[in-house]
């Protein structure tokens, strides 16, 4: 079963359509159940501290009683969106992770920091920006993940 969902030339021109098309896909792929819960959800962690890391990444998440199993979801945008970053620039990368409510403890602070570290490291971001394909994207995401996810 594949938890790991990649979209590229995703076109959004802000944050909120960001939200939009994650919650959309989500609940199109069938890991979650109301649209609106996971959207919530991502709002809710966003209005905690900002997801927005360096270089154009960000890593938005959500947990919810909707998500039925831990799904990550890669966007790559065609352009830049104005994002409350730590370095104050905006977002061309996403890294969304989603959790349902009972693995909030558990599966969400393996994968969130398995994700920090991933940015932490230049030659995945430079890999990951070069990246053109969902194939190697999917590779190189799972290459780090170290069987946190269900594939």
């Amino acid at each position: 079963m594949n938890n790991l969902f990649v979209y590229t030339n995703v076109v959004s021109n802000t944050r909120e359509a960001v939200f939009d098309f994650l919650s959309t896909k989500i609940v199109e792929v069938g890991k979650a159940t109301d649209e609106q819960a996971v959207k919530n959800g991502l709002k809710l962690r966003e209005a905690e501290g900002t997801t927005g890391m360096m270089d154009g990444f960000a890593i938005p998440h959500a947990k919810s009683e909707s998500i039925q199993e831990p799904t990550i979801i890669i966007l790559k945008l065609t352009n830049a969106v104005a994002w409350d970053s730590l370095d104050g620039q905006p977002i061309k990368y996403v890294i969304a992770l989603f959790i349902p409510a009972a693995e909030a403890g558990t599966s969400h602070l393996v994968l969130l920091s398995q994700m920090a570290r991933m940015l932490m490291d230049d030659g995945f971001k430079q890999a990951f920006i070069a990246a053109s394909t969902q194939e190697e994207i999917v590779g190189l995401i799972d290459s780090r993940l170290e069987g946190t996810l269900k594939r």
